[in-house]
């Protein structure tokens, strides 16, 4: 069991191997809309837990796109969940994250999406797809035609392995 400094424990990290690791991940929210939009993929994702101090937390061995919404209702802090900082802080998760894509209301105007580019610029990959709430059937087909052709082009290592290696 992992401690953490306030005293409050965590479970252990679940280590996703082999078939269990691919190379979509994701994060949704008690709404589930982004697990529905994932859903309509049809292809294999794994999800960052919403509850980590009771399910664990999650460890990738495969480079993913990582697919989340943006919280913060319109402001700038908060826009990533914490689920998802805790997933990307893990060394190993960050070494593999390859692009991202960013679910969001457009009510929140100049926000809207905001975890995208925030994620983009931390882990240095490209933001590769926006789309509102539950994502429309032109978000799904657009996503599920571009994803293969991203990794097609994915044939070095990213900036953050080589930084770590």
């Amino acid at each position: 069991m992992n401690h953490l400094a306030a005293g409050r424990s965590i479970r252990e990290v679940r280590v996703l191997a082999g078939r269990e690791s691919p190379d979509l991940v994701f994060f949704s929210s008690v709404s589930e809309n982004t697990r529905r939009f994932v859903e309509r993929l049809d292809r294999g994702a794994a999800r960052i837990p919403l509850r980590p101090r009771v399910e664990g937390m999650i460890r990738v061995t495969s480079p993913f796109v990582l697919v989340l919404p943006t919280y913060g209702g319109g402001e700038q802090a908060g826009a990533v969940p914490k689920q998802v900082i805790q997933f990307l802080n893990d060394p190993a998760n960050r070494a593999l994250i390859r692009g991202v894509i960013t679910a969001g209301n457009t009510n929140f105007g100049e926000h809207y999406c905001l975890a995208g580019p925030i994620i983009s610029a931390k882990c240095r990959v490209p933001e590769l797809y926006r789309f509102e709430l539950l994502g429309t059937d032109r978000d799904v087909a657009r996503v599920t035609e571009g994803l293969p052709d991203f990794w097609a082009r994915q044939h070095t290592p990213s900036q953050n392995e080589k930084d770590i290696a």
